[in-house]
This record gives C-alpha cells, sequence and structure tokens, in this order.
C-alpha cells in the first residue's frame, strides 16, 4: 500500500528550530527551578553591584561611582576584619581538616568497634543549629561560673576571661567552629576513603609499608580531589563567617573577632549604608574566589610529562 502523500499544493513543513526546543518536555520542567535562580540569586546578585555604586543618605539614593571601593582602602575595619579573618582561616581550617582526616582514617578501620557509634557522634555537631550551639558555646566560656573555667579551677588552672580578652577570643571561636564543622568533613573523607580499592592496601602491605607509609603514599594521594573539595569549602566558610563570631563575642573586644560578613551586616543595618555594605560583599566576592583558585592551582592534578619523547 503506498505511503499517504500530502495534499497537493500543501507542500510539508518542517517544525522550526525554537518550535522543536519548546516541545521538549525538559524544558518545561527547568522553568520553575531557573525562575528561582534568576529570582533569588541572579536578580540579588546584579541588583547588589548595581548597589556598590550609590549612597544613601537622608533616604535618597544618588550615584557615586568607585567612591565606596576607595572607601574601602581607607577603612581601618575593613583592613582589621580582613586580618582576622585570614587568622581563623590560617589556624582554624589546617587543623579541621587535619582533625578530620585522622578521625575518618581511624573510623575507617576494621578492626574498631562501634563504628556506626562514633560517626554518628562526630557527625552530631553538624546537624545542630548554628545558633544554638553557640549559645552553648556562650554559657560554658561565661567567665564566671562558666563549665570551662570550673574544669579549670578542679586542677588548680585560674579562670580564663574567654569572650573579653582578645587572644582568648580568637581562640574560642576557632575552637567552636572546630567542634561544629570538624564532623562534618569527617563524614565526606570517611565516603573517600572507603572509595580506596582494597588492593591497593594489600599491595602496600605486601611491599612491606608500615602504617605511616601507607597512609602517607596510598591514602593521602587517592583522597587529593577530597581534600581539596574540603578545603575549599572550609576556606568559603571561614571567609563568610558570621554567626558564631556575632553570637559569641558580637565582634569584640576592640574588634579582634570582626569579620568581613558582621562587618557588612553592621554597616547595612545599623548605619543603613546599603551602598558601602555592597561594596564590601563585592570584596569579598573576589577574595573568596581568588582564594579558592588559589586552592585548586596548588592542589590540582599535575599530569607526569614524557621525557625525551616516544620512542
Amino acid at each position: 500500500m503506498a505511503a499517504t502523500s500530502a495534499p497537493a499544493g500543501r507542500p510539508r513543513r518542517s517544525p522550526s528550530r525554537l518550535g522543536r526546543r519548546l516541545a521538549r518536555p525538559g524544558l518545561w520542567f527547568s522553568l520553575p527551578a531557573f525562575a528561582l535562580f534568576c529570582l533569588f540569586f541572579a536578580y540579588p546578585l546584579v541588583a547588589s553591584l548595581l548597589q556598590s555604586f550609590f549612597t544613601t543618605k537622608g533616604g535618597v539614593s544618588r550615584p557615586v561611582g568607585l567612591a565606596n571601593y576607595l572607601r574601602l582602602t581607607q577603612d581601618p575595619l575593613v583592613a582589621q576584619s580582613l586580618a582576622n579573618a585570614g587568622i581563623i582561616l590560617v589556624v582554624q581550617v589546617p587543623l579541621m581538616i587535619v582533625l578530620a582526616l585522622g578521625i575518618a582514617y581511624v573510623l575507617n578501620q576494621s578492626w574498631l568497634k562501634l563504628r556506626t557509634g562514633f560517626r554518628l557522634a562526630y557527625f552530631l555537631p553538624a546537624v545542630t543549629t548554628l545558633v544554638a550551639y553557640s549559645m552553648v558555646f556562650r554559657v560554658m566560656l561565661a567567665t564566671d561560673g562558666g563549665l570551662v573555667n570550673q574544669l579549670l579551677g578542679v586542677v588548680g588552672i585560674p579562670a580564663v576571661d574567654w569572650l573579653n580578652n582578645e587572644l582568648w577570643a580568637k581562640v574560642a571561636l576557632i575552637a567552636s567552629i572546630t567542634w561544629r564543622w570538624t564532623g562534618y568533613n569527617m563524614v565526606i573523607i570517611l565516603a573517600g576513603l572507603q572509595a580506596i580499592p582494597g588492593e591497593q592496601y594489600e599491595a602496600a602491605k605486601v611491599d612491606g609499608a608500615g602504617w605511616w607509609a601507607t597512609f602517607s603514599k596510598v591514602v593521602v594521594p587517592q583522597l587529593k580531589a577530597v581534600l581539596v573539595f574540603t578545603t575549599v569549602t572550609s576556606t568559603i566558610g571561614a571567609l563568610q563567617l558570621f554567626d558564631e563570631n556575632y553570637i559569641l563575642t558580637a565582634g569584640g573586644p576592640n574588634n579582634a573577632t570582626l569579620t568581613p560578613v558582621l562587618y557588612l551586616y553592621k554597616v547595612a543595618f545599623r548605619q543603613f549604608d546599603f551602598g558601602y555594605a555592597s561594596a564590601i560583599a563585592w570584596l569579598l566576592v573576589v577574595i573568596i574566589t581568588l582564594a579558592s583558585a588559589l586552592q585548586f592551582w596548588f592542589m590540582r592534578e599535575r599530569e607526569p610529562r614524557a621525557r625525551g619523547g616516544a620512542r
């Protein structure tokens, strides 16, 4: 039977490229997510960038060009907040990653009993709310009657003014962040450890490698991608620190725990200078981007180069 042909005088039309794309159901399913992305991410991002070129006085906004960005270079609180964030980044992030790696390595051993219980115990701080655990640390670190000072008094150590001394306030802040996020990074590293083939451990054992040689020559190289991920996310978290120092010390004493995001909050919602606050936010965006790029550059996978060419 012959195929039915189109009526004479009516040539068949092929659907247009736009029509074929609109006919795809995946496009329609992605529209809600795309709309939410534009509404809650793209629009605020562009609006904050535009706002950084304006200043508001007396309820009236007027353009100031690059004045807000020039003001950043002359504001001592911006420099101090960045210095505080740098100290936290240099001290807290390596300490936390090393602790998470060590705990994950021990919890991955087959000889350890109750491994599930230990994993749950280490991960529980990560599921507590930031405000709740910060308030608990504030009560525990109170100068008068705090649990930590009471324990120190038992062993004959005088009470420490944890939250009102510039040095000890930084120590308290670093300790609280480390307690909160070590378990989170431990779980990620543990997943990477469980993905390492058992044959590599057996090969190292056959070659006579001890636990340290196995750890440094087998485990750490295999976890390179995981360590890069945890280091980058921890760096971003340290530079965006707000909840803990806001509740524990409110940026004090003497701005010793002031961070860029906390300073941004004070400028925006206490001084109502949203243009300058937007400039601080974009400075932080640039710093986080550069820090992440540098970490990827230093820790990227280097391909071995053949010497002398093929023979």
